[in-house]
């Protein structure tokens, strides 16, 4: 039996949330160290970026917390957890000139990106020693509560390890929790940017939710079922596998003439 679908907001463990961000860096810090320049000249799939610029940017996507906690603390919460995906999209142009900034200046040999990996690790071990979950923290999205900008880092790191281990034919593992956050999330947003309970979508073991307007399902099989593993839903919700591809490959089961969620997705921008 699938776990039933969750109705309520969704809560995530902090100590486990700061553990998962920190085991995931460690991850993707200990496979930039090994690439060599051929391989970080190679190119990804998100767009003109190689893989020297995605690592810069997997640093910078961590950095963020460590400028926001060394940083005032604003006045006023401005986004919050389930905003964020959505968000994203607005900052697209931002986020690639600054990466390129990075690459260019702080990573353009194989010897200073270890440098700024190491300092990153460093500084971010630092700045969550002594920080509560519970502070606002200043993000390029406003301000934003350290606890809930942490799952989003999540998100970064699983994506953006997935995108190192395509561009450079690695295998850098996934921290189970940070999977689980990083999906759960993704889940989430579709279930608020479709409301509904005419489809089921099941993650397991990490999420199960309910979307889409229509009627209700309440006992036994759900009409409209769609379910795949975390790791493809990933890569739907953040556009990296199209939809009817994911079908025709099985790696997505859709059943219910309300199972297609192509029109819904990429949620993350």
């Amino acid at each position: 039996m699938p776990p039933t679908a969750r109705k309520r907001t969704r809560s995530y463990d902090p100590a486990r949330t700061r553990a998962a961000v920190l085991a995931q860096f460690d991850h993707v810090r200990a496979a930039v160290l090994a690439l060599t320049p051929e391989q970080l000249d190679q190119p990804t799939r998100l767009g003109a970026w190689t893989v020297r610029e995605l690592a810069a940017h997997i640093t910078m996507a961590v950095r963020s917390v460590i400028r926001g906690v060394n940083a005032p603390a604003p006045v006023t919460r401005d986004l919050t957890l389930h905003q964020w995906p959505t968000a994203t999209r607005r900052f697209a142009a931002d986020v690639d000139h600054d990466t390129r900034e990075i690459a260019e200046a702080a990573a353009d040999t194989p010897e200073a990106l270890a440098a700024l990996y190491a300092q990153t690790g460093r500084d971010l071990a630092a700045a969550l020693a002594g920080a509560s979950d519970e502070r606002l923290i200043t993000t390029r999205f406003g301000g934003v509560r350290l606890g809930d900008f942490l799952v989003t880092r999540t998100v970064e790191l699983t994506v953006h390890t997935d995108d190192l281990n395509d561009a450079a034919g690695l295998a850098v593992p996934f921290d189970r929790q940070a999977l689980a956050a990083c999906v759960r999330l993704l889940a989430d947003t579709l279930a608020t940017a479709a409301p509904g309970g005419a489809v089921e979508v099941r993650i397991p073991p990490f999420a199960v939710v309910q979307c889409v307007e229509g009627p209700r399902h309440t006992r036994g099989t759900p009409p409209n079922v769609v379910e795949t593993d975390p790791l493809t839903w990933v890569r739907l919700a953040t556009g990296r596998t199209e939809w009817g591809a994911a079908l025709a490959d099985a790696r997505v089961h859709a059943g219910g003439e309300r199972a297609d969620l192509s029109g819904l997705l990429p949620l993350l921008g």
